[in-house]
Formats: C-alpha cells, structure tokens, sequence
C-alpha cells in the first residue's frame, strides 16, 4: 500500500533531502547537492522565489518506509508572463515501483488541478538557477554540481504516467587544448575593437562584486526567451551573489565590459567540486568542506556553469573574448577537461564555440509535460 504525505515538519524536511541518498547509496555518477543547500532552497523564510511561487512537498511512503519524494510548484510570476496555468514538479525521486512514482505525480496533479492549473512540467524548479531536467541519455556520466542525475527507470516510468518530451538540455565534454586556437583569438581581438570591449582583469573575487548585479542583469536579458526562465529578482540575485561569489575563482570567470562599463557577456566556471561531492555525501561536517576545499585548490577538470550576452551584442563573436580568456586559464592551471552548462537542444549558437575543440555530447537531459483533464 502506497501513503502520500505533505512535508509539514522540520523533520519531515530532513527525511525528504536525504531520501535520495539512500537509493544512490555507493553510485558513482551521482553528484549529491548539500543539505544544507537544499534546506535554503525549500524554506520559504530562506528563498526569495517563494514571495511569488507556491509549493508543497510530499513523501511516499510504501509499507512503512519512504519510497520517493515530490515537489509541486507554481510560479506565479512565470504563469503570468507566458499566459499561462503551469504546475511544476520537482524534486522527484522514487524506488522502481510504477505505485510509487505514480502516486506521487498524481498528487502533484490533483494540487495543480486544485490550484486552476492546467498543465504540469517538470523536473524544473523554482527559477532557472534550480536543478531541471531528468536525465535521458548518459546514465554512466558523472554529472555536475549544477544538473540533476536520475536512474534510467525514472524516464521509463514518467512516460507511463502519460508524460511527453517538452524540452531537452545538452552538455558537452570538452578537451582543454594545449594553446588556445589562434581562429577564436583572432575573433576575440577582432570583436574587441570593433565594438570597443574588453575582458574585465580581477586579482580577487572581491573585484568582481561590483559587476555582480551588472552580471545578473546581463542573464535575466539574455535568457529572457529561453524555455522556463523568469528574470530573477533583487531579491534573488542578492541571494545568489551571496551563495556562490565567495567560491569563485576569478581566473576561471570572465566579464566582457562595454564601453559604458557594463556587463556585454560573461562566462563563468569552477573548479569541478563533482568527486568532492560525492565524498562529502551531501555533508560540509565533520570532513566534507576539505572534500570542497582540496577541489577548489588543485583539479583538473572545470565545470563552465553559465554564460550568457546581452541582446545587444548578439551573434557578434562576443563568446570569443570570453572563451580565450577562460581556456587560457585552464591551460595555464593545468585543466584537462571542460564540461559545458546545459543548454537547450534548440539553442544552436550555445555551441558554436565547441567547434574549434576536441568534443562530444555525453548527457542529455528532458523535460517532460502533460495536460491535466478537467475531471
């Protein structure tokens, strides 16, 4: 007998951060997300996306033990800009028991229905910032700190609850060369006087805080059209400035400034935490932040997490400046290996660049949507 229940407690919110640990206990692809990060992201007093989303969790559980986890969200914001009534779900995850997964996105549904929605997608979170998309292709990959990771039933299970393909992300892995390719430094040079930029010279982090909104400005412009995005909020991006800007490595990040000392296009990359992840096993306490910290100090492998271009410089070579300063880095820090963010399959110039480098898709990610019937 399958039980669904609402996550009311603190408790309760342990249990369903922790759930996956159990089932990919001793796996060596997935890369678990921190606890403690993941108890900020669901706590509506710590996440500013809950002053305009909705959202509920829920356990089931299968003869007395938890057998999977589900969020519902619905972001307000979002329906309103795309005109639309859109449930989300996410955070899901369940045993290989059709019960189980089905009874899980049937409450997802019946919330949505109740809340007017006619539509369900997902995995998708509360903002593109959040883990989306359930992995498709490249189940014996190690993913990234930054994309979800799922066992191969997980697809197989949503498409027999009724759930089609709505939208599918790429990564590449990609070959650090031994010297940046004199094409793309020719670009770079090209685009820079022409359309007077310049990559922004850090020492430190601190320097790149006063780009840091101006960067998020660049993102919610240049992503405005992208499937599922939303422009985040001041609030938001406080938030994510917050989190991540203390970790950076300027060396692997790069700002391409404008004549008006704005943020034209950006690339930014860490060191992969991917392996320290998986040792950490979801815990900075007692020995998982050193897992962290060796890996910031001394990899060989870079995770490039975002970039994006203002509309204005657009399809003008822009990624250029950034690609040979970032790839220049890499070499001189010793990094072999490059994994790309995940980019939609329909957003072809996203992988332009790869084509002067040694490459090959290795994961594919989907999100999957269905109608919900009025009865």
């Amino acid at each position: 007998m399958i039980t669904i229940k609402e996550v009311q407690t603190k408790s309760h919110l342990s249990s369903f951060i922790k759930f996956p640990d159990k089932i990919y206990a001793g796996n060596k692809f997935r890369v678990p997300q921190l606890h403690t990060y993941e108890r900020s992201i669901l706590s509506s007093g710590k996440n500013p996306a809950f002053e305009f989303c909705e959202a509920k969790l829920w356990l089931a559980y299968k003869d007395d033990k938890i057998a999977g986890r589900i969020a519902g969200i619905i972001n307000k914001k979002a329906n309103e800009v795309r005109k639309e009534k859109m449930a989300r779900f996410g955070w899901i995850d369940f045993i290989d028991d059709t019960e189980v997964s089905g009874a899980l996105i049937k409450t997802v549904e019946e919330w949505g229905r109740q809340k007017g929605m006619d539509k369900v997608q997902g995995p998708m979170g509360f903002s593109d910032m959040d883990l989306e998309g359930m992995l498709v292709e490249g189940f014996n990959e190690v993913g990234t700190q930054a994309v979800l990771y799922n066992y191969s039933y997980y697809p197989v299970h949503l498409e027999e609850h009724g759930y089609r393909k709505d939208a599918d992300w790429l990564q590449f892995e990609i070959k650090v060369p031994a010297k940046v390719p004199e094409k793309i430094k020719r670009v770079s040079e090209i685009v820079q006087k022409k359309y007077h930029l310049k990559p922004l010279k850090v020492k430190n982090s601190k320097e790149l805080l006063p780009y840091a909104k101006k960067m998020f400005d660049t993102l919610n412009q240049s992503f405005k059209d992208l499937y599922g995005f939303v422009a985040l909020t001041e609030k938001q991006v406080d938030f994510y400035i917050k989190q991540y800007f203390s970790m950076i490595n300027p060396a692997f990040v790069c700002f391409v400034i404008d004549a008006n000392d704005q943020v034209a296009g950006f690339g930014i990359s860490f060191a992969s935490l991917s392996q320290a992840m998986i040792k950490a096993k979801g815990k900075l306490f007692p020995i998982g932040f050193i897992h962290l910290l060796l890996a910031m100090r001394k990899n060989d492998k870079v995770d490039m997490l975002l970039q994006g271009v203002r509309p204005e410089y657009q399809n003008k070579g822009v990624p250029a400046i950034f690609f040979t300063e970032m790839m220049q880095a890499y070499i001189d820090s010793g990094i072999k290996t490059a994994i790309s963010s995940h980019a939609l399959e329909t957003n072809k110039s996203a992988f332009l660049m790869f084509i002067d480098f040694e490459h090959r898709q290795h994961l594919r990610r989907r999100s999957y949507a269905k109608a919900l019937s009025t009865s």
